[in-house]
């Protein structure tokens, strides 16, 4: 079984930035992919971004050039630094893992979930 914690989401000015980080425990994160969702109130859960165990990334079209992921496979934990944020960005962000080698966007991959975190961007 694997655990997922979100941390370091908040309220920030539009053009602001945010640092999400999310810790697994309960086995390694290699080789699972990570990735990050976000759910607004009232839409679908959108993909976000995906790393692979070896760190290749893939983006939404819409944060592309603004989001970063990184990972950390010695602290098990992965990243996603926000930047020049938009109040589009405001939903609840959510870490996923796959059990399985995958840089799919299809929230149907993924087998284990975070708890959320908030992230308000004000205009």
């Amino acid at each position: 079984q694997v655990q997922l914690v979100e941390s370091g989401g908040g309220l920030v000015q539009a053009g602001g930035s945010l640092r999400l980080s999310c810790t697994t425990s309960g086995r390694t994160l290699s080789p699972y992919a990570m990735a990050w969702f976000r759910q607004a109130p009232g839409k679908e859960r959108e993909f976000v971004s995906v790393s692979s165990w070896g760190g290749d990334t893939y983006y939404a079209d819409s944060v592309k050039g603004r989001f970063t992921m990184s990972r950390d496979n010695a602290k098990n934990t992965v990243y996603l630094q926000m930047n020049s944020l938009k109040p589009e960005d405001t939903a609840v962000y959510y870490c996923a893992a796959a059990s399985v080698a995958t840089m799919s966007g299809d929230k149907d991959q993924y087998n284990y979930w975070g708890q959320g975190t908030q992230v308000t961007v004000s205009s």
